[in-house]
């Protein structure tokens, strides 16, 4: 606990045996102190689910799960005692506890924390040129890029030279897609092709593209060391490995994978099939790399008899000028089984009608992919990651 919070741990009701520990008192012991023997199969920390599409549930992993997804990190971006990150993420995601700060402390690295994320601030933090190493979701990357664009020149300078290698030798985007346009405004502004990642609550990170080699904007790349990946139909039978671009449900198995939901057997129970956990997301398999088309039960939407992935129609929404930023999401629909609805958060003054987006996207999309409804919002629901809330944004077309 550090000083400036203790005023409000006076407030908080802990168990009468429970002792806190202030950062002064961390700091001040003894150099190699030795640390307890813990169990491998001992239960060592427990992360709610983002709720995005459901009720947050309890993840109770071991330190034997917490060792198997720091190692496998660690290993695959090849983190180092003198690398030095940021951390502007929350600690309560798997993608600021483990991606970050664990693999920072197993690594004997630098993890420099934020109280709060102020995108000057951050820009200040690169420009210094002290950074190895920075790991961020795509609304931050997008909040970075605006206060690029607003910046002035001298200033825009010396926040790319920051990013300039071999210091600065690898930036992670994670948590949520990435927008193909996000990511080619990055490389324009820093030289970094963003390292996307795959990854959940559940499993800590599955897929990456590699630290060496090509990185292909929309792909997720292939399995992390330890970590082993396949897709299923709907019937659970894996995919044959000689059909390249046929969806799948995304399985994986592996010492990564959490023991439990808490006090959630039923869904515990339901979330294995075989020994593998059933991830919910649906992808392809294409030259050897994966590409998620988006979650089975929000992303990908059953419309006229064809399945339409979200994912796919909103990369191409992004491209037209009037919009800065949309969901889409299916709404049920007694003709079409479910309609496709698009939420839009406009680029400036720019007017949008639902013809005008029509028109456009039939030179751009199949027919049965074009929304039939469209709402423009001020900023779309989003989560602590910067998750869009789709739960919400359907709720704008049922209400």
């Amino acid at each position: 606990m550090h000083s400036d919070f203790a005023a409000m741990m006076q407030v908080v009701h802990l168990p009468p045996a429970t002792r806190t520990v202030t950062t002064d008192d961390a700091v001040g012991t003894a150099p190699r102190s030795p640390l307890p023997v813990l169990a491998d199969g001992r239960r060592a920390m427990m992360v709610y689910t983002s709720g995005t599409t459901g009720k947050p549930k309890g993840v109770v992993t071991t330190h034997a799960n917490i060792a198997a997804q720091v190692t496998s990190l660690v290993t695959a971006w090849e983190w180092r005692a003198d690398d030095w990150i940021l951390l502007v993420l929350p600690l309560h995601h798997v993608h600021g506890i483990i991606n970050v700060l664990s693999c920072a402390l197993w690594a004997g690295a630098r993890c420099e924390m934020l109280a709060k994320f102020d995108a000057e601030h951050v820009w200040g933090r690169i420009a210094a040129g002290e950074l190895t190493l920075f790991m961020a979701v795509p609304t931050i990357y997008g909040r970075l890029i605006t206060a690029w664009d607003g910046a002035a020149p001298e200033r825009r300078l010396e926040w790319s030279a920051g990013c300039a290698r071999p210091r600065m030798r690898l930036m992670v985007s994670g948590s949520a897609a990435l927008p193909v346009q996000r990511l080619e405004r990055w490389r324009e502004i820093t030289g970094h092709v963003l390292l996307e990642r795959y990854g959940m609550t559940e499993i800590g990170m599955a897929l990456a593209n590699p630290l060496h080699g090509e990185r292909r904007p929309g792909f997720v790349g292939t399995p992390l060391p330890g970590v082993e990946v396949r897709l299923v139909d709907e019937a659970g039978r894996p995919v044959p490995p000689g059909t390249p671009g046929t969806p799948g449900e995304i399985e994986v198995r592996g010492g990564t994978v959490f023991l439990e939901y808490w006090r959630r057997p039923d869904a515990t129970g339901a979330a294995f099939r075989d020994g593998w956990f059933r991830t919910g997301d649906v992808a392809v398999l294409e030259t050897g790399s994966y590409r998620i088309l988006g979650r089975s039960s929000v992303d990908i939407i059953k419309t006229g008899g064809f399945k339409v992935s979200a994912l796919e129609v909103e990369e191409v929404l992004r491209t037209h000028p009037a919009i800065a930023e949309c969901a889409v999401v299916g709404v049920e629909d007694p003709e079409w089984g479910e309609r496709i609805c698009a939420a839009v958060e406009r680029r400036g003054e720019a007017e949008l009608t639902l013809a005008v987006l029509q028109a456009w996207a039939k030179d751009r999309l199949a027919p049965y992919k074009i929304p039939r409804a469209l709402r423009s919002v001020g900023a779309l629901p989003r989560n602590a990651l910067g998750k869009v809330t789709k739960g919400e944004v359907a709720k704008l077309f049922t209400a």
